[in-house]
Formats: structure tokens, sequence, C-alpha cells
């Protein structure tokens, strides 16, 4: 377990290199390179964090970077970590712990998912109402943290309302078809299975994919407000009858870059401006 004055070590050190942010914004696959849009920006690798794994997924960089969007202080965490490289719940959760002691308030997930709904193809952006947690892993498991959020958060509104109707309709201004569905998270690093995805799709997911829902989770019980947020790399296992590999995720997700770009600084553009956070 992840003790508090440890998360409190390393959050010091990013705010010391970096400085405080309000928004943070963690970036899937494919979708790398969002951090140019910082203004005056400061960085730190993850490995001059304390306490900070590596990322070793192709399309993950290993970084945070702090700057400015829209008058508004952003962290981009640019690499993020997944339980399938062999990491605990903890670590894999341990930079959203970082951020809300850095004075994080919103959090925007973002990823390379697989459709499960016949409907979307792939270059479409989605709107996440909710999720399926199919992994048999909470990182909540454990000692609670208590200065964090309570032993049993709610999760009735994982992805906060009010941002999903922001993000549609700054969608709709900028002629960005966009969708919503639900996410089902399962372990990897395999992809599914055509009868996991067939299970997927009777449970009422619209998407799968190997991440983002224990950073909801810890968010959530850190008091976050969270926009979820699918590029659809490939349609899901079974649904064509061609083999899925991740350089396909990898090209979509450049493919959708812009689109990506210009939904989410219009969504920040979009949010109140927060007092600076004192650690």
């Amino acid at each position: 377990m992840t003790e508090y004055k440890e998360i409190k070590r390393a959050a010091g050190i990013v705010q010391h290199s970096c400085g405080p942010a309000d928004i943070a914004v963690i970036l899937g696959s494919g979708l790398g390179g969002y951090e140019e849009q910082l203004m005056n920006p400061a960085e730190i690798e993850y490995d001059d964090i304390p306490g900070f794994p590596l990322s070793t997924v192709p399309g993950h960089a290993g970084k945070f970077i702090v700057g400015t969007v829209r008058d508004k202080r952003v962290l981009v965490m640019s690499g993020r970590f997944h339980s399938y490289e062999g990491y605990s719940m903890e670590k894999v959760t341990l930079p959203v712990r970082v951020m809300s002691m850095i004075g994080v308030k919103t959090l925007i997930v973002t990823n390379a998912a697989g459709a499960v709904n016949e409907s979307f193809k792939p270059g479409d952006l989605v709107i996440i109402d909710d999720y399926i947690n199919l992994s048999g892993r909470n990182p909540l498991r454990g000692k609670n943290l208590d200065r964090f959020g309570p032993r049993f958060p709610d999760m009735t509104y994982a992805y906060d309302p009010e941002l999903r109707a922001v993000a549609e309709q700054e969608a709709k201004k900028l002629g960005i078809d966009v969708r919503h569905g639900v996410y089902c998270w399962m372990n990897g690093p395999s992809f599914e299975t055509p009868a996991e995805i067939r299970m997927a799709r009777i449970l009422g997911a619209d998407l799968v994919g190997m991440s983002t829902v224990p950073e909801t989770i810890v968010a959530r019980h850190c008091g976050m407000r969270v926009l979820g947020i699918s590029s659809v790399t490939n349609m899901a296992a079974g649904v064509l009858d061609t083999p899925i590999n991740h350089e396909e995720v990898l090209a979509v997700g450049e493919a959708v870059r812009e689109p990506f770009r210009k939904l989410v600084d219009a969504v920040i553009d979009t949010m109140p401006e927060s007092p600076v956070f004192e650690m």
C-alpha cells in the first residue's frame, strides 16, 4: 500500500518542478502530443518522481508537463501505467493521487478503445457515460486513504454529467461528431476474444479497453470531477474478420489527434478558474 507520506513527497517534487495545476489530462495510446498546446510548459520525467514506475507501452512518453491552456493551469500526463505491465493498482493510480495533492480538481481521462457497439467506427470520439469493471480489480482495495476520500465512494456519476454535456455542446460548435457510450475495462495485455466481446455487448458495453477505470475510481475517491473521452481505434474482436494490432491503434490515434485537441481545448476553455492549491 502506498502511504500518504510517499504520495506527499512525490507531489512536493512535482509541484517544485512544475508548479500547481487545476485540470489534468491523461493521454491514451496514440493521443500523445496534446502537451504541445501548453504555454510556458515545465516538465518532469517519471524517473525523477519518487515511487513512480516507468511507462513501457509504445505511444506513452513517460512524463508530467504543466503549463497554461486558455488561462487555466493544466497538467498533461503523457504516458500512463497499466496493471498488465506488472504494476500494482496503487502504482497505476499513484499519478492521480499526486494530481490531487497539487490542486487538480478536474480530470480529463482519455484512451484508445475497441468498438463493441457495431454502429461505432474507427476514428469516432466517444464521451464515456459510465463504465463496467470486468477486471476483477479495484484500486481502493486495502486500507482506505482517509485523507483523500471515504471508504465507500459513490460511483453513480463516475463521469460528471455537466462535463459530458459541455463536451457534447462544444463538439457540436466545432462540427465534431461525438458518440456516447459505456466503457468496459478488461485486464489485457492480450486483446479480448470474440466471446468476451459478445459478453461485454450483452452487459451493455459500447467500448472495451485496458485502462481508464482505475484512474476514474481514484479520481472520484479524491473528489475530482471526471470527463472520459475514448478514441475508437479498431472494431473489437469478432466484429470484423480481421486481426487487431497495436500499430493500428497508434495510427488511428494519430488521425484523430486534431479534433481531439480542439475538443479538449474547448472543454477546458469553459471551465472556471480555480484558486491555487497550497500544499
